[in-house]
């Protein structure tokens, strides 16, 4: 999974939206304390950075090198690389050991992790009572123009993508998730939750083009450039402003949320 992030790793630190600070302040509010929180697959630390206004420190791992190069610096965030032969004892003891984090968090990457594996480190290292898991994800579900992204574009990247990112796609719903809920989604049943940003047509492209699917449909020697050109000029069409303006776009993410059991 990490040589699929590894070339763009500049790029998508640019193009990824940031999430909304109120997810931080929820979750946050779901834990009993606020002294340690561990952000698994942070990629280059959007999410990292947010959610350090809420902990006194965070712990940030990825298994991609190139990704934490350009990781977003934050004095209270430690990233580590986690290499994928770590241990569950070495990835206990490396993010902080038992009983030692008040709040875990996988931004858009779980489905590419070991899940019985991480569920097995998180239930070590989260404190009971009061620790809290939050996963949460987006796809190309994005208004108002998710049915040209979730629908002909999808469909066209289809045959590249990695099965793994079935789940994403499938808002997941199929994600095994046992942890006792805390108000924000259930096993089987995520919460929908509203990301806006603002977005010119570029960035748009620019963040069709740094996921998992380009990467390996470029390993394939497939350019799927010309496809998201040929998508995009849909878009355009619909954009009604001059198409370097930006424009609220919403991603219709999901999140689950819940304790130890």
């Amino acid at each position: 999974m990490a040589g699929l992030y590894e070339k763009p790793s500049e790029t998508y630190a640019k193009k990824r939206p940031r999430y909304p600070k109120e997810w931080f302040s929820m979750l946050a509010a779901l834990t009993a304390g606020h002294h340690r929180a561990w952000d698994a697959g942070c990629g280059s630390g959007q999410a990292s950075v947010s959610i350090a206004e809420h902990y006194e420190s965070v712990v940030a791992t990825d298994v991609s090198e190139g990704q934490l190069r350009h990781a977003i610096a934050d004095p209270k965030v430690r990233y580590l690389h986690t290499p994928v032969d770590l241990s569950e004892d070495e990835l206990v003891a490396l993010v902080g050991g038992e009983a030692s984090l008040d709040l875990v968090i996988v931004a858009t990457s779980i489905h590419w992790f070991d899940v019985p594996l991480f569920y097995a480190v998180v239930n070590r290292v989260l404190k009971k009572p009061g620790g809290v898991l939050a996963v949460w994800g987006y796809n190309y579900d994005i208004h108002p123009f998710g049915d040209k992204l979730q629908g002909t574009l999808y469909a066209a990247m289809r045959p590249y993508m990695d099965p793994r990112t079935r789940l994403a796609m499938e808002r997941y719903r199929e994600l095994p998730f046992p942890f006792e809920s805390v108000g924000v989604g259930r096993e089987g049943e995520p919460a929908d939750v509203d990301m806006e940003v603002e977005m010119t047509l570029e960035d748009l492209a620019g963040f069709v083009m740094t996921g998992s699917v380009a990467t390996t449909a470029r390993e394939k020697g497939v350019d799927l450039e010309a496809l998201v050109k040929d998508v995009l000029k849909e878009v355009e069409e619909e954009w009604g402003a001059q198409l370097t303006v930006p424009r609220k776009l919403v991603f219709k993410a999901f999140m689950l949320a819940g304790k130890p059991k």
